[in-house]
């Protein structure tokens, strides 16, 4: 395994390019299953979660091609609807075939799924939503096994919104017989995104972005070439490194109609930005203490989270942050406390108390966001900081290490 070894303070200056959106990029990898023709997505990061769901692909028995940037895909010759635990064990967006199954084959079988430990991330609602669209439904031996003679359009509710939900049934539903209605659907823009990649294959989708969602179902969707949007998470990751460095750095590719919130926070606790040419520049100055409450789109992100919480422990005061979408997102607390941070848990509150400094140390990253924020609080700490386990944050950030090289960072990867 691979660990950053990171020497700080440092100060950044220069240019980051913004990658595609990793969970832009999975559902419409799931969606080619949808066609016989070409699927061509332009723009499509370079992570393992891209090469695990590619390797899913060619399971299935569809073709998966990468040329730099962009991916081919052709699921003519599909001829399995068989998704293994190996597989999916390794990303919860595998369960993003489930719905496009069933819609092309009529029939799946498909591992529950695993991924980060951020917190119970249930299926059922996915479940649910199959079956009642006339779905026949069991799980046997840690597997979804479903089959129908086609799937019928009907009105789903999510008790919660559900981005993966949401894709799952909105994929499910433009081959279903029928009218399919999603209420109090997901708006994420990683959503509204599929849905614009669907209707260019020939789907009749209203409502994107909108808690409702109605769907009119086809028999037949064409190939397609589409360009992915760019990472928002990725973007307000490069913000905070601004911010707990104090640093001026340019973001190209950053996606500033979906980042209303982070942006707002961002200058709450002490950055300025300005639009630049393809992005944005951004300063990081004296850091101000806030409370942060994250919540579905277009509420403030959670997996901007973590990033955040390492800012604010050098705020000059305290800040308290509540996590409202996972019950066990706060695993970066002791890390970032072992690298001189003041943070308490009670619940689903964090009390980050600002200290001076802090102080290099190993630390070992628990999840994806969560290695992001220990990287952003080594750049700011004093000495040497060795985060361990970076395998979780290969599977979302694109060449981390280089790009912030290219800044000026003092950042490179060693085996431990």
């Amino acid at each position: 395994m691979d660990k950053f070894v990171i020497e700080g303070p440092t100060k950044l200056k220069g240019k980051a390019v913004v990658s595609g959106s990793k969970n832009a990029s999975l559902p419409m990898m799931a969606a080619a299953i949808l066609t016989d023709k070409d699927v061509i997505l332009n723009n499509v990061p370079n992570l393992r979660d891209i090469d695990t769901m590619c390797q899913l692909m060619l399971k299935l028995g569809c073709e998966c091609e990468r040329e730099d940037k962009t991916l081919k895909i052709n699921c003519a010759n599909i001829s399995s609807d068989f998704a293994p635990y190996d597989l999916v064990r390794k990303m919860r967006a595998s369960i993003l075939v489930f719905g496009p199954l069933m819609a092309r084959l009529r029939s799946a079988h498909v591992s529950l799924p695993g991924g980060c430990a951020i917190g119970v991330r249930p299926v059922n609602l996915h479940i649910n939503a199959i079956r009642s669209m006339g779905g026949d439904v069991d799980i046997e031996n840690g597997y979804i096994i479903a089959k129908t003679e086609r799937l019928r359009g009907e009105t789903i509710y999510f008790d919660i919104p559900t981005v993966t939900g949401t894709e799952n049934v909105m994929m499910a539903a433009v081959l279903a017989s029928g009218k399919t209605v999603i209420k109090n659907a997901a708006r994420e823009p990683e959503v509204v995104d599929l849905a614009k990649m669907l209707k260019k294959m020939g789907a009749k989708i209203e409502g994107e972005g909108e808690s409702v969602i109605e769907i009119e179902g086809v028999d037949y969707l064409d190939g397609v070439e589409y360009t992915v949007m760019p990472d928002r998470i990725e973007a307000g990751t490069f913000m905070c490194a601004a911010l707990i460095t104090q640093s001026e750095i340019e973001i190209e590719n950053a996606p500033l109609f979906a980042m209303d919130a982070i942006l707002d926070k961002f200058v709450e606790v002490g950055g300025e930005y300005e639009l630049a040419e393809n992005g944005l520049i951004v300063r990081g100055r004296q850091i101000k203490p806030t409370m942060i409450k994250t919540a579905v789109y277009p509420g403030f992100p959670t997996d901007m989270q973590a990033q955040f919480m390492a800012v604010l422990s050098l705020a000059k005061g305290t800040s308290i942050i509540e996590e409202t979408i996972f019950e066990n997102r706060f695993m970066h607390v002791a890390e970032l406390n072992r690298l001189g941070a003041n943070i308490v848990v009670s619940g689903s509150k964090a009390v980050v108390e600002g200290v001076d400094r802090l102080i290099g140390a190993s630390v070992m990253a628990t999840d994806l966001r969560a290695s992001a924020s220990l990287v952003l609080a080594g750049l700011a700490a004093h000495g040497r900081t060795e985060v361990l386990r970076i395998y979780h944050l290969d599977r979302g950030y694109e060449s981390l290490e280089k790009k912030l090289t290219q800044l000026g960072a003092k950042i490179w990867r060693e085996k431990q």
